[in-house]
């Protein structure tokens, strides 16, 4: 058995096909951990959703801002954006089912076997991990439940900037949604700039990549996470995984295999 950790796919069906070929994923023994944004901007976001649903005994995934992007539109909270390629989704026959499993993945997945966890974004600095998990369950059950239309209603926003254990409602569930999903840049007392255009040597004054934290409170654990494409697969920390190596922008997808940390690419 072998697992995977892959960036994010964002619609790219065939360079996410070349990828399982390469690697040899044997449906029999593997597993894929999918570090989010799923769908989205890239050619065929309905053929990739469908792949992946197909192969769901096999893939743990965790929410993306475009995979909640999605949901959001579908609920009806928010609009299509110009550059969105969603419409195929929405109108697909099996919409239900896709959007249905998708809205019951998680925000953070625990990998212990290899020491690790996975989440879209990362892991905020001055969040333990057990804070981290609580956290995260607190949004997923939101997710499952009867205020899931209320919690896309208010998803939106980059305020707070920060964390604080009295928020409460929708604008908690925005906090911690942003730190997962949204999150590069981070100041010292760990609040998010969330308007930079990420480029990893020109942070915003008084701003830091969120693992470069020097208080950063997450241990030895390995994090895995995507959504940072200007990172190109580096991150320069140790036991800190970029996966996210801009498929959709004409670079690459890149698989981690978590045994023996090796990188595994098909080029876009």
């Amino acid at each position: 058995m072998s697992d995977y950790a892959i960036g994010d796919l964002q619609g790219c069906l065939e360079p996410f096909n070349c990828l399982l070929e390469r690697i040899g994923f044997n449906a029999d023994r593997d597993r894929l951990f999918l570090a989010g944004d799923l769908v989205n901007r890239g050619p065929d976001s309905l053929g990739t959703l469908r792949r992946v649903y197909e192969l769901r005994e096999n893939v743990h995934a965790v929410l993306g801002n475009h995979d909640l992007h999605l949901l959001a539109v579908a609920q009806g909270s928010t609009d299509s954006r110009r550059k969105d390629t969603l419409t195929d989704i929405l109108e697909a026959p099996d919409r239900d089912a896709l959007l249905g499993w998708l809205q019951n993945c998680p925000l953070m997945v625990d990998i212990p076997e290899h020491q690790a966890v996975m989440t879209h974004a990362g892991i905020p600095p001055l969040w333990t991990l057990a804070q981290a998990r609580g956290r995260a369950r607190e949004v997923e059950q939101v997710l499952r439940s009867s205020q899931a239309n209320e919690f896309f209603a208010n998803m939106y926003g980059n305020q707070p900037a920060g964390w604080d254990d009295g928020l409460a409602g929708s604008e908690r569930w925005r906090v911690i949604t942003n730190h997962f999903t949204r999150m590069r840049f981070v100041n010292e007392a760990g609040e998010l700039d969330l308007t930079s255009k990420g480029e990893p040597d020109a942070p915003p004054e008084g701003f830091m990549p969120w693992f470069h934290h020097p208080r950063r409170l997450s241990g030895d654990t390995r994090i895995l996470f995507g959504h940072w494409a200007a990172l190109e697969g580096h991150a320069d920390m140790l036991q800190v995984e970029a996966l996210d190596t801009g498929c959709v922008w004409g670079g690459s997808l890149t698989a981690l295999r978590l045994d023996d940390l090796t990188r595994i690419a098909c080029h876009c």
